[in-house]
């Protein structure tokens, strides 16, 4: 059980990395060029949070830095795209989950 615990709690810390993630890129590519400071006001998050998430879309090649603030790149749409993809599917698979766990 202990082990399961486990799995769910890092399931949830990684959705919640990726949805705080998602959120600035989607904040950066409607509002560009934009800066960590209106990154934490608009989001409502500190701003280490922000700047994390910053350096980790820079590191994927989603945002780039300006001297105005962080830009989207080309990249950055057709990644959101296909995350959205992925995350529907992943959805269908925790369903799928939920209705075998329902059977029993």
């Amino acid at each position: 059980m202990l082990v399961i615990n486990i799995m769910l709690s890092n399931l949830r810390r990684e959705i919640e990395l990726l949805g705080r993630h998602v959120l600035i890129l989607d904040l950066v590519m409607s509002h560009e060029p934009v800066g960590i400071i209106k990154l934490s006001s608009m989001s409502g998050l500190p701003q280490h949070k922000v700047r994390y998430s910053l350096r980790v879309l820079e590191q994927r090649g989603l945002i780039k830095p300006s001297q105005q603030g962080a830009v989207a790149t080309e990249e950055a749409k057709r990644y959101r795209e296909k995350l959205y993809s992925e995350v529907v599917e992943a959805r269908r698979d925790l369903e799928a989950l939920l209705e075998k766990m329902t059977q029993v």
